[in-house]
């Protein structure tokens, strides 16, 4: 008979293989990912080495975790707890820095933050970002200074998300003579809002799952210390 509750050791066996199939997964994503890795490091986006990073940290902790239950050890189910802690402590601080990082992007876009509303404006997709949800700018068409692009051309069509209107151009500028009145500042925000929340529900989730993780590694390091203790004692008896 082993030294854990077979139950408890079979669900966290399972957990750690289900996390060790998704470190597999962030692996793949990380190869693909790539080529990627240097146009996502221009534009403040995390480098491709610490996705690497994490993705071979959740692979590694997960099988070690696998090699701590079925080895029923207290010390390798301790080294497990300590990096279940660490972990969890890792995945709230990105969380909050995700959380800090929405709100500076969210304060950029309102106050019309010049670094934000010029690599906005250099994005090559951005005339097409003007046309289809029929905006000019990111805080309106003045972000354009003196040359409005025809993208910012004034077509309202029945399908306008944000129910923009017309307006003449403004003086002393070059461009369409009918012009989208308002930015994209809002529109923008929406698809990078979704980028922030998914990614603060990842990190909190992971936290969650972590603290999870700890407490079973807890109630296993309880039950292989009763289970030695009782031995040493039985041990001892006999050898009265």
């Amino acid at each position: 008979m082993g030294k854990i509750n077979g139950c408890l050791k079979c669900f966290f066996i399972f957990f750690n293989v289900v996390f060790a199939l998704f470190g597999c997964l962030l692996v793949w994503g990380a190869v693909k990912a790539q080529s990627f890795g240097d146009a996502l490091s221009t534009v403040g986006g995390p480098s491709p080495a610490w996705v690497w990073v994490f993705a071979i940290g959740v692979l590694a902790v997960s099988i070690f975790g696998i090699v701590a239950a079925c080895m029923e050890k207290e010390l390798v189910l301790k080294i497990f707890a300590g990096l279940m802690a660490a972990g969890c402590l890792i995945m709230l601080i990105f969380g909050i820095y995700v959380v800090v990082m929405r709100n500076k992007v969210k304060s950029g876009f309102d106050d019309g933050a010049s670094a934000v509303t010029k690599d906005v404006l250099a994005d090559k997709n951005m005339d097409d970002n003007q046309r289809n949800n029929q905006c000019c700018g990111v805080t309106g068409p003045t972000d354009w200074g003196k040359e409005i692009p025809e993208s910012c051309r004034c077509v309202i069509s029945s399908n306008s998300v944000f129910g923009n209107t017309c307006s003449a151009r403004p003086k002393d500028t070059t461009g369409p003579d009918q012009i989208y009145k308002n930015g994209c500042a809002a529109i923008l925000f929406v698809f990078i809002d979704l980028f922030f929340k998914v990614s603060m529900g990842f990190f909190f989730t992971f936290a969650g799952t972590a603290l999870l993780g700890l407490l079973m590694t807890l109630l296993m390091i309880c039950q292989v210390r009763r289970h030695d203790g009782a031995a040493g004692s039985s041990i001892a008896m006999k050898g009265y």
